[in-house]
């Protein structure tokens, strides 16, 4: 397989080209022949072009790269090795959303061939690749796996916005289902990530190292946002906390903030749900979960507070949210947090603008229903509290003089900070931060 591949006589297929499979297909695409499928017909167009829909890749990545983009389930005959890397989302109660996957198999075991390799990308528990696709492939193949086709799990570790831990330049988990297949994954991954890969014991464990990376984060910001809780009751800024503290050699350095997202804010109900069927309750990982979906309510809650105490009634309150996007200078959407806060001031009455220039305009209004205003074109003197929801680049550059041209009453304007990029910038606004 490794030689047919490097030779071109082979090639290899990346199902679903979001933010994961992209970046993945171009990379191996600069080394051997591809085939990129997804099921979007726009972002295929978009992708024949040579630019990335996502906006994460240059234009010049595309330059020289072996890959047909493609939609056609006749053409993903031609590969041998798939990689399947679609999302893994959760449903409104909470619960693994395995339809995408799912789905993919399907499509993949309808053209497996005896000699192929199936590798998943997809965040998943641990179990999943071999309880719930591999009897789904062999089912719908006719073949069996370790015999007829060989599989694996290799996870990924994109990060949206990232320009430094790369793919390339970032250590990769890979696993197979015997020694054959360990070995051939790793060779093959090997080509495209320069500083090599680890290779798991078992396919089980790549899936747990995986869901762990952003179990682990989210739990570490739930704790940050429950002591933003504690600080501002007792009057202390937690910023000014976390600086003190992180002076110590071995303090964390995480820090307080919306979790949103298609990683952290998901990841940890995909183990939750595991234990579950294995008759345990995650009590740390739940609690993290509830503190940090229930983040975006207590911000707003604690913004009205804030107008009632300085004589600025709720009702008909107009409130600006600078960003809706999960986190700083990325386009993403999914999973925002950022609309907690919006629905939940509109809970209180509050008129609420939105604007965030890295969003497209059209996927906010379509996913959540909400306008988005221009930034160059906000209403000066109008409004009564601005919220800096999203530390993007272009807004550390603003200052108080900024904000004060934005308040209808300067002395009673709030301004809530939630990632305190502002810090001990503001004296004349009412300010607050998580």
């Amino acid at each position: 397989m490794y030689n047919g591949l490097i030779n071109k006589e082979k090639r290899i297929a990346v199902v679903g080209l979001g933010y994961v499979g992209l970046p993945l297909a171009i990379e191996f695409a600069h080394k051997v022949s591809v085939v990129g499928f997804d099921i979007n017909e726009t972002r295929i167009g978009i992708m024949k072009k040579g630019s990335d829909p996502c906006g994460e890749l240059d234009d010049a990545v595309f330059t020289d790269a072996d890959i047909e983009f493609t939609s056609s389930v006749e053409k993903l005959k031609e590969a041998n090795f798939y990689v399947i890397a679609v999302p893994t989302p959760i449903d409104n109660h909470n619960k693994p959303d395995l339809k995408p996957l799912l789905s993919a198999t399907k499509t993949v075991a309808s053209v497996l061939k005896k000699g192929d390799y199936v590798v998943y990308e997809s965040t998943v528990y641990p179990g999943c690749t071999e309880e719930d696709c591999l009897p789904l492939l062999e089912q719908l193949s006719g073949l069996k796996g370790g015999v007829d086709f060989k599989y694996g799990y290799s996870p990924e570790r994109i990060n949206p916005g990232e320009k430094v831990h790369t793919l390339p330049n970032t250590i990769k988990i890979v696993s197979g289902c015997d020694a054959e297949a360990l070995d051939t994954i790793a060779k093959v991954y090997e080509l495209v990530v320069k500083p090599g890969v680890h290779r798991a014991p078992g396919i089980k464990v790549a899936e747990a190292a995986k869901i762990i990376e952003n179990t682990q984060r989210d739990v570490n910001i739930a704790l940050m946002n429950e002591l933003s809780i504690i600080f501002s009751r007792i009057g202390i800024n937690t910023y000014d906390v976390l600086e003190a503290a992180g002076t110590k050699w071995n303090f964390l350095k995480f820090y307080p903030g919306l979790v949103g997202g298609h990683c952290i804010g998901v990841d940890p109900y995909y183990l939750v749900h595991k234990a579950a069927e294995k008759k345990y309750h995650p009590q740390i990982i739940s609690a993290g979960r509830f503190i940090n979906d229930t983040m975006g309510g207590y911000i707003a809650k604690k913004l009205v507070k804030k107008l009632i105490s300085l004589g600025v009634g709720s009702m008909d309150a107009k409130i600006l949210v600078l960003g809706i996007t999960f986190k700083e200078n990325v386009s993403d959407i999914r999973n925002t947090k950022v609309m907690d806060i919006v629905n939940e001031l509109k809970e209180y009455s509050c008129n609420v603008d939105v604007v965030d220039s890295h969003a497209s305009k059209e996927e906010v209004r379509s996913a959540y229903g909400v306008s988005l205003d221009d930034f160059d074109s906000l209403k000066k003197g109008y409004y009564d509290a601005v919220i800096v929801a999203v530390a993007h680049d272009e807004y550390k550059e603003l200052d108080q003089e900024w904000f004060k041209g934005l308040m209808k009453n300067p002395e009673k304007g709030v301004l809530a900070d939630i990632k305190g990029i502002y810090r001990n910038k503001i004296t004349d606004l009412e300010y607050w931060s998580l």
